[in-house]
């Protein structure tokens, strides 16, 4: 029996997730953080049960130079959202992997309360969600996934019972723009997750600069390293890559093997971002303001590749990666910035005059890159939805 042609023409519907917008204009009497107060309103934030909940914050307090971080101010707003409702709020982020002053937790919060980023300036506290040396961690199952079975995520982000990422949209070398995702995914990962999403291989020992004081042997989950004429060496056939050397060396003598493709790294950022988010209410921020060629862990910032965006916010972090990501791409160059000499040097090329490299901004500063890749890879993961609606306040 044949189908009738409405039958035919039928085809299911997908779902499109909600994506809220406000530009940064505001008329006399209002300030910004009137408009994100509204803005978070207007996306539903109400919908969760703050009353008595641990609420985590998760957000970047800037690295030491660069000057493009969120301002205290708009976390506050967020904050006093919060505590209105109930809950119990904190600011929360996890050590790096890399040297610098955000490496303990010590330094950490030295740099945090340097940025603005204090009980007083915030109406909260701030806590390092993976402790002292960044090995305080829970390993967290994440269903789905393709290349991560157990993250390995900071305690503290992982014993709140709600999630709040409020992140700043800003490029990426490696993953070509730092969203909701890369806020979540890479910035909740202890310093063993963040180098299993950097790297499938075991550290490397920096022999000039080993100083030969066995903290790493210490903290060695798989006691793969050994001493030869007093430096530290790894065995390649018992490290299980858990990055605890890495946080215990006093002097960055060892440091990760960054080895994977950069679609790797998206794919592992979405399986990390799954594995904090899966099994507790979650609602997202993204700020796009001075929209650097490169991420806050920079220490320092460039001229923004575009002018401000706005403000975003959504319950899909997915959707409101792409929505901001479509905003940008959506804009000129700002001119004398690290993307217009970019797009003037593709254009005036006959090979590349024509190519997609040119509409896509982030890949255009960081070539090696391709961040379409973690937003598919977290749809197939079931983390969220690409296509968005969005909703003007």
């Amino acid at each position: 029996m044949q189908s009738s042609g409405s039958e035919i023409m039928q085809a299911p519907v997908k779902n499109v997730s909600e994506v809220y917008f406000t530009t940064l204009k505001v008329k006399e009497g209002r300030t910004l953080l009137d408009k994100l107060h509204s803005l978070i309103i207007a996306a539903g934030i109400g919908n969760i049960d703050f009353e008595k909940k641990f609420t985590a914050i998760k957000m970047h307090f800037g690295e030491y130079g660069n000057l493009a971080y969120i301002r205290p101010n708009y976390a506050k707003v967020i904050v006093d959202y919060i505590r209105d409702a109930g809950g119990w709020p904190f600011l929360v982020d996890c050590n790096t992997l890399y040297p610098g002053r955000r490496k303990n937790a010590l330094e950490h919060l030295d740099l945090a309360y340097e940025h603005g980023f204090s009980p007083f300036s915030t109406g909260c506290h701030v806590l390092i969600g993976d402790g002292l040396s960044g090995t305080d961690e829970a390993l967290v199952p994440v269903v789905g996934g393709v290349y991560v079975k157990e993250a390995k995520i900071g305690q503290a982000v992982m014993d709140a019972d709600i999630l709040i990422s409020l992140n700043h949209f800003k490029g990426h070398i490696e993953t070509g723009f730092g969203g909701a995702l890369k806020n979540i995914g890479m910035g909740c990962g202890s310093r063993g997750g963040k180098m299993e999403m950097h790297s499938v291989s075991e550290p490397k020992v920096r022999y000039d600069v080993c100083i030969g004081c066995k903290k790493c042997a210490k903290y060695c989950a798989s006691a793969a390293i050994t001493y030869i004429d007093g430096v530290a060496h790894i065995d390649s056939t018992l490290c299980v890559g858990c990055g605890h050397c890495i946080a215990a060396c006093p002097v960055d003598a060892i440091r990760p093997s960054f080895d994977e493709k950069s679609e790797m790294v998206d794919a592992k950022i979405a399986e990390y971002t799954k594995a904090v988010l899966d099994g507790r209410p979650h609602f997202h921020i993204s700020l796009v303001i001075d929209v650097s060629p490169l991420c806050d862990c920079w220490r320092s910032n460039d001229l923004p590749i575009v002018a401000d965006v706005g403000m975003f916010a959504s319950f899909d972090p997915v959707a409101l990666d792409k929505a901001c990501a479509d905003a940008v791409n959506a804009q000129p160059a700002a001119a004398g910035s690290q993307l217009a000499e970019v797009l003037a040097r593709l254009h005036s090329d006959p090979d590349h005059q024509h190519n997609d490299t040119c509409q896509d901004y982030f890949t255009a500063i960081n070539p090696g890159s391709n961040w379409v890749a973690q937003i598919e890879h977290a749809e197939k993961i079931g983390l969220g939805n690409g296509e968005y609606h969005l909703i003007e306040v």
